[in-house]
């Protein structure tokens, strides 16, 4: 099977880096021009991949910060098409890929082959839909592999063997490898445990795999040097914008020492 569009970036960036690093804004809040900051500052950390969040009324793999930043995107009106004509503008400016990120009902309600169209053509390379089980995105993720899109799956440590199995066979691109039970937010023991995880993902999928809720600092980064390819940030810079602004968000990353 050839590989990825998204698989062959993040390995060619790979070669270069001994940590890729993700991250995460929500379309429109606190505003579309804050967002642009906020992916500024990114670009100039060499931020590899950024997800860009659709807001969603019951964003379920969402902690409390998120969900708060859901709820007022859609206050203020954000809509898909918002957020895909925010995209194009992001994947012509920036150096990084840009990921959509949000939940099924999304691709559902404008009819999964329009979804996957406008992913295009707005300069996606792929999305992250944490609300979809592989048994039911078969067609989703077949239509997918015409486009270059890749479904990035979520592998868990609650997953049993066959379900990891399961999951490495779906994924295209990247793997995403949830480092603790319940939602994105809180603070994650960085340990054997995850450790151990990690080494069981490793047998399902050749993927890069990232690791992802709960990192916030640079002991979360210098844990993963070596055992993920990518760490994903998002409820941290979050947090960090929402206390200072640029200077705050700046401050975070140059913290992380990345």
């Amino acid at each position: 099977m050839k590989s990825n569009g998204l698989e062959q970036y993040l390995r060619e960036r790979r070669q270069h880096k001994d940590l890729l690093i993700m991250t995460h804004v929500v379309c429109g809040y606190p505003s579309f021009e804050d967002n642009w900051k906020e992916l500024e500052i990114m670009a100039e950390f060499g931020v590899d991949i950024v997800e860009l969040q659709f807001p969603f009324s019951e964003p379920s793999a969402d902690g409390p910060l998120f969900v708060r930043a859901n709820e007022l995107a859609l206050k203020r009106g954000v809509t898909p098409a918002d957020c895909f004509a925010f995209m194009e503008k992001v994947s012509k400016h920036f150096p990084f890929k840009v990921l959509m990120m949000g939940y099924y009902n999304t691709a559902f309600k404008m009819g999964v082959d329009t979804f996957l169209q406008r992913l295009v053509a707005a300069g996606g390379c792929g999305y992250i839909l944490p609300d979809l089980p592989v048994d039911e995105a078969v067609e989703l993720h077949r239509l997918s592999q015409q486009y270059d899109l890749a479904p990035v799956v979520l592998m868990t440590p609650t997953s049993t063997e066959r379900n990891l199995a399961k999951l490495g066979g779906a994924a295209r691109g990247m793997v995403y490898a949830v480092a603790r039970k319940g939602v994105t937010g809180s603070k994650t023991d960085m340990s054997d445990e995850l450790n151990q995880f990690l080494a069981r993902c490793r047998q399902h999928t050749s993927l890069p795999i990232g690791v992802g809720f709960g990192v916030s600092g640079k002991d979360d980064i210098d844990f993963l040097r070596g055992r993920a390819d990518m760490a994903i940030i998002g409820t941290a810079a979050l947090k960090a914008w929402e206390e200072g602004g640029e200077q705050q968000l700046r401050d975070f990353f140059t913290r992380l020492g990345i």
